[in-house]
C-alpha cells in the first residue's frame, strides 16, 4: 500500500462513486500514486504435488516533477516481486526487481493490464487470459490464467474504503477462481502445472490511516465456486483498526461485510528465524456467523523486499477448512509485523 500521510496535491484522489470502467482500468493509472496487480494461487504438478505462486507487479508515482520533459527524469517507479512456496523444501523461494519506467526497460501500460520489467511480463490478451512470463533467478514461471467468472468490484462498486475517514481509499477490484496453465521450471527443469489464480487490481494515493502498521488480507476461491476476501488493518498494539469483507457465492450473489461482522483470531504464531517477526500463521476468519480455519501450505512463506520496496511480508498459500472439511484455497498476506509497512 502507500505511505500513511495525506497525498501531495499532484496525485489524483480517490472518490467515491466513481465507475470503474474496462477495458481501460485492466491499465494503469500514472496519475494516482501506488498501484499494483497482484496474482496468487495454487498449482499442481504432474505427480500431485503443491506449489504456491504470488507474482506482483507494482507501480508508484515518485513526487519527481511531472512536468519535466526529460527522458531521463524519475517519474515513475516499476517494482516486481515473485515467489515459489513448495512444502517439499519447507522455504520460499522468491526475487524482486526494480527500475525506472521509460527505455523499453520497465513499462505500465495504460490501455490494459501490460507490465514488464526487464524479462518479467504481465499481460492480458482480447481474451482476458492474463499471461506471466518470469523468468526469476532459482525459478522461472511461463503461466497462463484464464478467467471463468465476471469481476468482482470490491468495496462499493470498486470504491474499497481501508479506514474510518473517506480519503482511506482505494479502486479495487479481483479476477478469482481464475483457471491455471503452463510451466514452472527448476534446476533446467520445466513441468507442467495446472491450478487456479486469484488477480487483485488496486490503486489509490492514500490508503493508510496514520495509526495504521499493516494489514492481514486474504483472497481464497472456495471450492463451491465461491470467491472470499477478506482484510482488517491493524493498529501498533495489535488492535484492528479497519476491515471488511466480500463473498460472492457460486451463482453471482455478493454480500459485504463491514467492521462488526468480521473477525480475524490468530490460533498458532510462527517466528522467523530471519527479521524475529512473529507471525500469526494459522487464523481463524469469521464472517457474519460463518467460520473458516486457514493453514499454511509451509510455515515459512516470508517474503524479504527491502532492496526493493522496503517491506517485509508474509505472503503465503493457504487452505481454508470449515468443520475440519476442506473448503477452498487462497493466499494470506501480512504485512507490518517487522515495522510499520511504507511503500
Amino acid at each position: 500500500m502507500v505511505h500513511a500521510h495525506a497525498a501531495p496535491p499532484e496525485f489524483t484522489q480517490v472518490l467515491p462513486r466513481t465507475p470503474l470502467s474496462f477495458p481501460r482500468d485492466f491499465g494503469a493509472h500514472p496519475d494516482f500514486r501506488t498501484e499494483w496487480w497482484y496474482a496468487t494461487g495454487w498449482l499442481q504438478t504432474p505427480d500431485g504435488k503443491p506449489l504456491g505462486f504470488q507474482v506482483t507487479f507494482f507501480r508508484s508515482a515518485t513526487e519527481h516533477d511531472r512536468t519535466n520533459p526529460s527522458r531521463f527524469a524519475p517519474k515513475q517507479l516499476i517494482v516486481a516481486h515473485a515467489a515459489l512456496s513448495d512444502p517439499t523444501t519447507g522455504k520460499l523461494q522468491h526475487d524482486q526487481k526494480i527500475a525506472r519506467a521509460g527505455f523499453g526497460l520497465a513499462q505500465a501500460a495504460e490501455a490494459t493490464t501490460d507490465v514488464k520489467l526487464g524479462t518479467w511480463t504481465m499481460k492480458r490478451d482480447a481474451d482476458g487470459i492474463y499471461r506471466v512470463n518470469l523468468p526469476a533467478r532459482d525459478f522461472s514461471f511461463s503461466l497462463a490464467l484464464a478467467p471463468t467468472q465476471p469481476l468482482l468490484l470490491q468495496g462499493e462498486d470498486g470504491f474499497s474504503r481501508k479506514g474510518p475517514k473517506p480519503e482511506q481509499a482505494s479502486y479495487y477490484y479481483s479476477e478469482p477462481q481464475l483457471r491455471v496453465s503452463g510451466t514452472i521450471t527448476r534446476n533446467g527443469r520445466p513441468l507442467a502445472v495446472t491450478g487456479s489464480a486469484w488477480l487483485d487490481h488496486e490503486w489509490s494515493s492514500t490508503v493508510l490511516d496514520p495509526r495504521a502498521v499493516g494489514w492481514d488480507w486474504i483472497g481464497a476461491n472456495l471450492d463451491d465456486g465461491s470467491a472470499l476476501m477478506a482484510f482488517r488493518i491493524r493498529t501498533a498494539d495489535g488492535g484492528t483498526l479497519w476491515q471488511h469483507a466480500m463473498l460472492r457465492d457460486g451463482a453471482g450473489r455478493q454480500r459485504r461485510f463491514g467492521n462488526e461482522a468480521v473477525r480475524f483470531v490468530p490460533l498458532r504464531q510462527w517466528r522467523s528465524p530471519r527479521t524475529k517477526a512473529s507471525y500469526p500463521v494459522e487464523l481463524e476468519l469469521g464472517i457474519d456467523g460463518r467460520t473458516w480455519r486457514l493453514i499454511p501450505l509451509q510455515d515459512d512463506q516470508e517474503l524479504d523486499s527491502r532492496q526493493s520496496t522496503g517491506a517485509v511480508y508474509w505472503e503465503g498459500a493457504v487452505t481454508l477448512e470449515r468443520d475440519g472439511q476442506r473448503a477452498g484455497r487462497g493466499y494470506l498476506e501480512m504485512t507490518g509485523y517487522v515495522k510499520a509497512l511504507k511503500l
